[in-house]
């Protein structure tokens, strides 16, 4: 997996390499590491993350709730 690569995986996930290493429960350089190609990505994180990714990329963002939620509390109200 190429930096740039790993980084789109990221991108993709929504994810910043602070969130990686917490997910990890390993050390932020390291991934930072691995976001310039300083270090490899080993070859079973970046199937993962390709597969993660790759699944985000296919299936978007679900657009249908968009504004859920946001209307005020009496609308809620009246519709039960």
């Amino acid at each position: 997996m190429t930096p740039a690569r790993f980084t789109q995986c990221l991108l993709a996930l929504r994810w910043t390499p602070i969130n990686l290493a917490s997910a990890l429960h390993c050390n932020l350089a390291w991934i930072e590491a691995m976001e310039t190609g300083d270090e490899k990505v080993p070859a079973e994180l970046a199937i993962w993350l390709e597969t993660l990714a790759t699944a985000h990329e296919t299936l978007g963002i679900p657009v249908a709730y968009r504004g859920k939620g946001l209307e005020p509390a009496t609308s809620r109200a009246a519709r039960r």
